[in-house]
């Protein structure tokens, strides 16, 4: 067992997953105050017939108003885009055993990267297509979803961990605990399974406290079997976590895969490797409930 992780990136990864966690609760539902930099949609939406073709966009979407679609750009510039029924919005990566599939408009989530052709007029722009990654819209649907999930126990401390925890946006990484897996297997081991219950009674004792749980895989195979293999341990670890080790179902981000992404050692090395096969379990307390505690000591 590894407690509080060593590795930059993976703290950064969590951190992020986190934050993107909280911030849906609301940013779903807010608009984003416009940026000074942002391309504005005006006027009348004229026939597609009279637009001329506009420049690619590429970066992550902001910020969702009716049938506009706000991308930042990896410069941090704004621009605002009209999403009509002609729209073409696909993904791509091989999800589900489908190479490419079309989507609905309800499925383009803050925090998606998107690759989008457009139309412009002098009102500004129109997408003609919008282009995706599966790997991104399963992690943007997952985190979603982790924030939105109603579970059928609906006691005193479920709402009263909702009030508290429905409107912080970061979190504080209290812990991380990692258990390892033989390659290509999703089976837990007898130290693994200690390991996990002694996590979650580490987590029991903090007030609030929430588990994110992120499955990895070492640079073997390829990258749909390692997505697969990664949520399937991930979804391991969660059960036993649950079922074995009493951690309560709404004190639980819903589980990440992230195949080989982000590896904590080095995949060229039969140790290195070992140590990517893992799932980490991250314990996480809000920021604001955090520093509260504290003063009221």
């Amino acid at each position: 067992m590894r407690v509080t992780s060593k590795n930059p990136r993976n703290v950064m990864l969590i951190a992020a997953l986190a934050g993107a966690a909280s911030v849906s609760l609301t940013a779903q539902a807010q608009d984003a105050p416009p940026a000074d930099d942002t391309v504005v949609v005006t006027g009348a939406l004229p026939p597609l017939s009279e637009m001329t073709k506009g420049p690619d966009v590429q970066g992550i979407i902001s910020a969702r108003k009716g049938d506009r679609v706000q991308v930042t750009t990896p410069d941090g510039s704004n621009t605002v885009l009209v999403v009509t029924e002609s729209t073409q919005i696909k993904s791509s990566g091989g999800f589900l055993g489908l190479n490419r599939n079309k989507l609905a408009s309800g499925q383009l989530l803050n925090g998606l990267p998107v690759t989008v052709k457009t139309l412009q007029w002098s009102g500004g722009l129109v997408a003609s297509q919008i282009n995706l990654q599966n790997k991104d819209l399963r992690t943007a649907s997952m985190i979603r979803n982790g924030t939105d999930q109603r579970f059928a126990e609906q006691t005193a401390a479920t709402e009263a961990l909702k009030s508290r925890v429905g409107d912080i946006d970061q979190y504080n990484v209290k812990g991380t605990t990692n258990v390892n897996f033989d390659t290509g297997k999703a089976v837990l081991s007898e130290q693994a399974k200690a390991d996990l219950c002694t996590a979650a009674t580490q987590a029991q004792g903090m007030d609030n406290a929430l588990l994110l749980v992120v499955g990895y895989t070492d640079s073997t195979g390829s990258q749909e079997l390692n997505q697969t293999l990664s949520e399937k341990r991930a979804s391991r670890v969660v059960n036993h976590l649950q079922q074995a080790c009493g951690w309560k179902p709404y004190r639980m981000l819903t589980p990440t895969g992230m195949a080989e992404a982000d590896p904590a050692a080095d995949n060229t090395t039969e140790e290195g490797k070992a140590q990517n096969r893992r799932v980490a379990v991250n314990i996480l307390v809000s920021k604001a409930v955090d520093g509260f505690e504290v003063a009221s000591r």
